[in-house]
């Protein structure tokens, strides 16, 4: 630790996304950062057939900018005597290279909770697991180039402050919400039945977006790339054996592999305006780098100089090959995501996910599920819904975006109710990590609805998932709790998953769906880690060539819904975003959006699908009198009702409504 980072106390906040200038030098991270995309121009009314959104340029890593980079790298870890792995990702996931040096450690371990009470605990969830080294670099820099875009760069140290128990997380700062992301982590799963896998080398092997060997990272040392204000890819540092997070924000780190990872950014650096530094949560701003260019030595950058001698380039099983490649264009029909065609979807700005040769990997259709559903999902229907939530989107105020003013982008994501997807589709510069996470939030709302939820929960053979059932009938007092009588969006699920319910209040029992808070961290969230625990070990048995057999495309062991469909193929996600769809008193189907505030993601989803139901009928939300914000918990001294939505202040770009969910 370095210097302290704040001299006063840091006020009370909100777990809403306020996108606004924030502190911090304009060359403290990148030298010479690349130049700022232009400005977005004044906002002008959305007739719903696009024209609202420039896609990025498209950019690409070279096989030479790699071999730049980690000479980068490698130079700033010879000075700091820390042999490290070193991974190079382009945007949507491919792995470019990872590169070994001599002495590296091989493995390293995820963190385990030490709190008072908690040391003789035995370990939960993915506490004090032993990971390959180059598992941990690889899921840095999947998570520096997922979380970032033209409007704002993330780094692994961004994710650490938004995912854990308190924000800011800080000694003196318990007793605050926990972080906007909070289980954001384990999204971009190995096992996930959406991010494609790497195969051998070739044109199909650099279809994305790809799978993260550990999902997202809060171990500081994963930072974005970029090209001429383009997001092209991440660069992820492991070193030091603890893959962890920094539970403090009050002081600024002296990391190592932070500063390795920046070395390897000169010259690919953000820019400037549009670091995490530069975006502020209700007024506390958001971090990219305890490093600064001032703390590196000089800069190497001649790759010949160290491969084969400082180490060498190593293949990484079900994912890298022992050669560097070059990095896809996103946008182009190579990286998997690329513009609509008129056909796929009515709004021109759309772009949707494809298999590289031309076709839709996720094209609208109809439900699967008429053995449950009276009267399922028809594709009019998902279309009207996906329509009209990218409406509300291209008209909502960004909150996690520069500059000020932006438009919102995200991913959008509807299912039916065996967890099917029936269409996705997102903005041009949707950060890419909310595609795999708007999915998990549709999937997660749907379940939970659904008649099915304790059944499914308790036929999972998986160590303790089958308890949590109890546990929220016992804290709900409801003994018929998740059998479809309430509808649960994302928001009200992540009340129960907070280690303190109401969400940080010191003394408070845990949500049913937590871990107490003595066995509470990042890696131990609950029902969210325990249900995809045994595919995660498999994955990295399979990585460590331990197991010939790969986790299946699925995360989650419970019952399938029918045969070769799963409800939650992709794991849960417990922070907002989400809507079940209902026909009249029927639960049909789940939407899910994700890639900007949480209120934001919240609204958009909301309303979305409230105006597909006024546009095309019979659709809609849940009724009032089934949503979770009629369920009302006793603590015993006090009353806690859950929340369903909250949708954000002056959230509209080309009007001053407010309060637009209020009373639908």
């Amino acid at each position: 630790m370095r210097k302290p980072y704040l001299t006063s106390a840091i006020s009370a906040v909100a777990l809403v996304l306020a996108s606004c200038g924030g502190g911090g030098d304009s060359n403290d991270f990148g030298g010479t950062p690349s130049p700022s995309p232009a400005p977005t121009p004044t906002p002008t009314p959305i007739d719903g057939n696009g024209g609202a959104f420039t896609p990025p340029a498209q950019e690409a890593l070279s096989v030479t900018d790699v071999q730049t980079i980690i000479a980068q790298a490698v130079g700033e870890a010879q000075a700091r005597n820390l042999p490290s792995v070193i991974a190079v990702t382009d945007r949507v996931g491919n792995v470019l290279a990872v590169f070994q040096m001599n002495g590296a450690r091989p493995t390293a371990t995820t963190s385990a909770r030490t709190a008072l009470g908690a040391i003789n605990n035995p370990l939960v969830d993915v506490q004090g697991v032993e990971v390959p080294a180059a598992a941990g670099a690889i899921a840095k820099a999947v998570t520096g180039a997922y979380l970032s875009s033209a409007g704002n760069a993330f780094s692994s140290r961004t994710a650490s402050q938004i995912v854990q128990e308190h924000f800011p997380p800080a000694p003196t700062t318990v007793g605050l919400e926990s972080g906007p992301l909070f289980g954001v982590q384990f999204s971009q799963l190995p096992c996930s039945d959406f991010n494609q896998r790497f195969g051998n080398i070739g044109s199909a092997a650099l279809i994305g977006p790809k799978r993260s060997p550990l999902g997202l990272s809060a171990d500081p040392g994963g930072l974005p790339l970029y090209k001429n204000g383009v997001v092209v890819g991440a660069i992820g540092v492991m070193g030091d054996g603890d893959y962890g997070f920094d539970s403090n924000i009050l002081d600024i780190d002296d990391d190592d592999e932070e500063a390795i990872a920046l070395a390897g950014i000169q010259g690919f650096a953000p820019p400037a305006a549009i670091t995490a530094n530069r975006i502020s949560v209700d007024g506390t701003s958001l971090r990219f780098s305890d490093m600064v260019v001032s703390d590196l030595s000089p800069l190497q950058n001649n790759f010949a100089a160290i491969n084969g001698t400082a180490g060498n380039l190593i293949a990484v099983t079900g994912y890298a090959s022992n050669i560097i490649i070059a990095g896809t264009a996103y946008g182009t029909e190579a990286s998997g995501i690329r513009a609509s065609t008129v056909a796929e979807f009515k709004n021109r700005d759309a772009f949707v996910l494809t298999d590289g040769a031309g076709t839709n990997r996720f094209a609208i259709r109809a439900a699967t599920d008429a053995a449950d559903v009276n009267a399922p999902l028809t594709a009019a229907e998902t279309r009207a819904i996906l329509e009209e939530a990218f409406i509300v989107m291209s008209r909502a105020r960004a909150q996690i975006r520069q500059p000020l003013d932006s438009r919102a982008q995200v991913s959008i994501s509807v299912v039916d109710t065996h967890g099917e997807i029936l269409g996705i589709v997102r903005s041009p510069d949707a950060p890419i990590f909310g595609t795999d996470v708007s999915l998990q939030k549709a999937r997660t709302a749907s379940f939970f609805s659904n008649s099915t939820a304790a059944s499914d929960l308790l036929g999972n053979p998986d160590g303790d998932v089958a308890a949590f059932v109890g546990r929220v009938r016992s804290f709900l007092n409801d003994p018929n709790a998740l059998t479809g009588t309430v509808a649960f969006a994302d928001r009200s699920g992540g009340n129960l998953s907070r280690p303190y319910f109401p969400d940080g209040e010191l003394g408070r029992p845990n949500g049913p769906l937590s871990r107490p808070i003595e066995d509470f961290n990042p890696f131990a969230t609950g029902l969210q880690a325990a249900l995809i625990f045994p595919n995660l070990g498999q994955h990295l048995a399979f990585v460590t060539g331990a197991s010939v057999t790969d986790t299946p495309m699925r995360c989650t062991n419970t019952p399938d819904a029918v045969a070769g469909q799963n409800r939650l193929e992709n794991g849960i996600q417990i922070f907002p975003g989400s809507v079940p769809i209902y026909r009249g008193n029927q639960l049909i189907g789940g939407l899910g959006v994700s890639g900007d505030g949480i209120d934001q993601d919240d609204m958009i989803s909301f309303l979305g699908l409230h105006n597909a139901g006024q546009r095309i009928g019979s659709i809609g939300n849940a009724p009032k009198a089934i949503r979770a914000d009629n369920v009302v918990v006793d603590l015993g001294n006090a009353n806690v009702r859950l929340r369903y939505v909250n949708c954000p202040f002056a959230p509209f770009l080309d009007t001053n409504a407010q309060n637009v969910c209020e009373g639908l």
